[in-house]
């Protein structure tokens, strides 16, 4: 997969990962990350799949509507890469914190519903309930701070309150932050995860 990597000041702090959302590239949040945690480690990815020319995560049928075979296959794909980034970069596979917007917090959602482990935790910016009906792995120690738009018209309040429930049911610690915003990604909203990350991955 097409990325970046910057090791980070201190090592011994968690890699962010980070996954733009539809149309953005590996680049486009890097200012977040320094918002973020200026000193950690950096490991920002292109999605594989194109739509009319713009780079995603994976195929959608319709708006908000999941090509569920191509997620699952690229949610594999992304664990994978995060196995062999590891090796290559020589950082802690355990520890790495994923920071997603949109099509970006949807994979990273999709991360976090099949593999157990692969995230430490994440951050994840007005996204969607990857997949329903299926049994989540056991998310105890994970912390995912979820930002919501209250008149998101991409993704409801309800998909996100979804969201919120199945992770705590599987063990998650959560944080849900409200917006009014739509769909947008806002300064206030990372300043939120600022404060939770600072909170729950500060010295």
């Amino acid at each position: 997969m097409i990325h970046i990597f910057k090791e980070g000041k201190d090592v011994s702090k968690p890699v962010l990962l980070l996954l733009h959302g539809t149309g953005g590239n590996e680049e486009s949040l890097l200012p977040l990350a320094q918002i973020i945690d200026p000193d950690a480690s950096v490991l920002s990815v292109r999605g594989n799949v194109l739509e009319n020319g713009m780079p995603r995560f994976f195929r959608r049928i319709a708006n908000g509507v999941f090509d569920e075979a191509d997620l699952i296959a690229r949610t594999t794909e992304l664990h994978e890469f995060l196995d062999e980034a590891a090796e290559k970069y020589q950082f802690n596979r355990d520890h790495i914190i994923a920071i997603g917007y949109s099509n970006g917090a949807n994979i990273a959602g999709s991360l976090l519903f099949h593999y157990k482990g692969t995230l430490r935790s994440a951050s994840l910016h007005h996204p969607m309930v990857p997949r329903r009906g299926i049994e989540l792995p056991n998310l105890e120690g994970t912390n995912v701070f979820i930002a919501a738009g209250k008149n998101d018209p991409m993704c409801s309040a309800s998909e996100s309150e979804d969201l919120d429930e199945l992770l705590r049911s599987a063990g998650a610690k959560t944080t849900l932050h409200w917006e009014m915003n739509g769909h947008s990604l806002t300064q206030t909203e990372v300043e939120a995860a600022a404060e939770w990350y600072e909170a729950n991955f500060g010295s």
